[in-house]
Parts: structure tokens; sequence; C-alpha cells
């Protein structure tokens, strides 16, 4: 209902606020849309009314050439630009276009949502419109979840320099996957229309470096939070018997078999273990279990091997909340670490801290300096109590596209 609320506000059609209540402005509002495209206006939501959003939802359509067809003539139509529709079309000559000939013809609107709760399905739709509308952007898998879910991947760029980013290790920290999806977006964007994006210029830096971006690492924590995940199935209510008196399931951070996914990595893991248990937490549960044994889930297994797979100078692993950029691991202070933090800190606002004795084990950030001493970063996003209000989601993007931008940018200094 979100989803539908926010792509009627896009539109133009003044839904109301986006609080997923199907309420009498909602209903107007799919009246007018259903009017303007020549549906039976009934204010229903059925299949042929989500086909008829579904191109304002994915940000693009696909069209038939038809006699006298130019790029011109179809920005003209649909509202966008000839560049856009270049860039969605490469190998095609605007000069030559054939009759029958099928074209991506991409929306004038940006395709990352930023203003709904963001669940796995809405981490598809947007991957497909990225995907559809800038054919030069790489997907893929990472692995799957416990429940069989792909974990995906972006590359952008084709820089001989690789860079990792990751976020939402934990469920109610979702917010941090639509801001790793706008900041691949942006460098879609500032790919295919020659811009700049923090004062860079993105074609220059996407020659020397590649972005590795897995925005979504616990796509089955994420959907228990964020509704994707229906209370009257089996997960829900095997998660719900784990429960421990935290708020459900929006305290949930773990993976959907309670396992804190950020204390599963071999980096001291059994201190890690030795600390969490002295709390209470000694199994499966809404946070801080560690698990049976280092990289016992297959989301920590997926992402320790992808990091092997790839030469990354850089990680950055998306967090909240606390407004803070957390940069060493024990004794280890891999060259330039500090001083790239403390660059993190003047474009961002943010703190620079090192990371509490008794969170400072067996996370992905602790791993990963500790078998490739190179700098990595845990970053706290935005101030309040997981989860984040999506409504943080403007000044968190302003805080932190600097530093998105600064990781790859310092990585080949």
């Amino acid at each position: 209902m979100e989803l539908l609320q926010s792509v009627l506000n896009r539109m133009g059609f003044n839904s109301g606020t986006v609080d997923g209540i199907f309420g009498d402005r909602t209903v107007s509002a799919v009246i007018r849309f259903q009017n303007a495209v020549g549906l039976t206006a009934d204010g229903i939501v059925g299949e042929r009314t989500w086909n008829a959003l579904m191109p304002y939802i994915l940000g693009y359509f696909t069209v038939t050439v038809r006699q006298g067809d130019t790029f011109w003539r179809l920005a003209q139509q649909y509202h966008t630009s000839v560049t856009a529709i270049e860039a969605a079309n490469p190998g095609v000559d605007p000069q030559n276009l054939q009759v029958g000939q099928r074209l991506t013809i991409p929306t004038a609107d940006p395709v990352v949502i930023t203003n709904i709760s963001y669940s796995y399905e809405i981490l598809q739709l947007n991957l497909k419109g990225l995907l559809a509308r800038y054919p030069f952007l790489k997907s893929g898998s990472v692995g799957n979840s416990v429940l069989g879910r792909p974990i995906p991947f972006l590359q952008i760029g084709s820089g001989g320099v690789s860079v990792g980013y990751n976020g939402a290790h934990h469920a109610n920290e979702w917010i941090t996957v639509p801001v790793l999806m706008r900041f691949a977006e942006q460098l879609c964007r500032g790919k295919a229309f020659g811009q700049s994006l923090a004062g860079y210029d993105v074609r220059r830096l996407l020659e020397k470096v590649t972005f590795w971006i897995v925005p979504m690492v616990n796509p089955d924590g994420v959907d228990l939070v964020t509704g994707g995940i229906k209370p009257d199935s089996a997960p829900y209510r095997a998660a719900q018997a784990m429960n421990t008196g935290l708020p459900f399931p929006s305290g949930w951070k773990a993976n959907i078999r309670g396992v804190d996914l950020n204390l599963n990595y071999p980096a001291n893991w059994e201190e890690a273990k030795r600390i969490k248990y002295e709390q209470g937490y000694t199994r499966p549960g809404p946070r801080d279990f560690v698990g049976e044994y280092p990289l016992s889930e297959p989301e920590s297994v997926a992402m320790a091997e992808f990091t092997k797979q790839h030469d990354f100078r850089l990680i950055l692993a998306y967090h909240t909340q606390g407004e803070l950029i957390y940069w060493k691991y024990l004794n280890y202070e891999p060259e330039n670490s500090l001083a790239i933090a403390r660059q993190f800190a003047e474009v961002s606002g943010y703190a620079v801290e090192e990371t509490p004795y008794g969170s400072g084990f067996a996370g992905y950030k602790d791993w990963f300096i500790q078998e490739y001493n190179r700098p990595g970063y845990t970053i706290e996003a935005g101030l309040g109590s997981n989860p984040l209000p999506i409504s943080q989601f403007p000044d968190i993007w302003r805080d932190n596209v600097g530093i998105l931008v600064l990781g790859g940018v310092l990585s080949v200094s």
C-alpha cells in the first residue's frame, strides 16, 4: 500500500500521506489515475491497474517503434530526454530506427524509492528498473539467504581499483538499503549524463574505480521488519517464538533464524561469544546471538566468499545509528585508515571513534581489516532508535553521499 501511495503521489494524483492505509484519499487518487489511463474508474487496484502503474514504479516503458518515431519524438511523448533514451538503448542507431523495434524509454523520475518501508520486493523492483535504464550496470547474487532469497550485488565502473559497500547486516537497519541504492542510481546517472556527484566527475571516477555494492545482506530479516514476511507465515511465527521482550518485529536485528550476522565472522569470534554469553545472549533471538560457530549462516558465508573473490582496496559496512565512523579493529591500523576516516568525518559531520570493546569482535569490518590489513569502516548513519523512520532518509543521504564518493576517490589517491 505504501508503494501504491508513493507512486500515485509521484505522478501527481495526490493520494495523501504515505501511511499504508487505503483511505478515501487514496481511493480518489486511484480513480483519477484510472480515468487518466482509460481504465474502469472503480477505485479497485486489481491486475489491470497494477499493470498500468508498473512502468511508473519501474521507471521505464517498453515501446514498439512505429512509422515516424524518432528519439526526440519519443522523448516528447514520454516526458523524458533523448540522452536518457540513448543510455537505455546502447547500440541502437537513432538515425535508423526500424518499425517493430523494441525500445526502453525511461521516465523522468528516479527509480529508487526513498519514502516507504524498503522491503526485498522493493529492492527487486528497483534493481529491475536500474538495469533496464542503465545497461552498463551489472548485477548478480553473492549467495542465498536462509529462506533461499538471492542476495543481490551491483557492479558499477570499469576501474582497476575495487571498493566494497554493504548495508542491512541488521534487519531493523534497513534504511541503509535505499541509501546504497540511491548512491548506485546517482553513479549511473552521472555516467549516463556526464554529471558530477559530491563535486567529483563520475565518468572519470568510474574509469578508475569499480564499486561493488551489496545493499541488503539480510533480506529475510529486513522483510520480517518491513512486512514482507506476513504474520500468518511459518518464518514469522518461528521468529516470534524466539523474541525476547523486544518490540516485535521492529526490534529484530538478526537473520531469520536468530543469528546476528555482524557477530558471525571469524575475527575473534570466541571473544564475541564470551562477551555476548555473559550478557545473556546464549541462544537464537532478535539480537546479539553469535551463532553456533563462525560463518554458520549462509548470509555471512556469502559475504565472506564475495569479499575473497574481489581485491577490495576499502570497504564500508553501513549500519544505524549514532552518526559515527568506526575505523579500527584491535591493534590493526591499515595505512591511511585514520586519515581517511577523518576525511569522511569532514564531509559528513560524523564523529570518528574506535569500536567499543563489547561490540568490537566478529563483525564484517573487523574480519576485513584482520584478513587484508586495508581500510575498513562501519558507518553508523542517522540518530535515534532503530528502525530509524524513513523520514530521516534525506538527512542521512545528505550526510553520507560524500563518504560514499570519497570511498572510491581515496582508494586511488
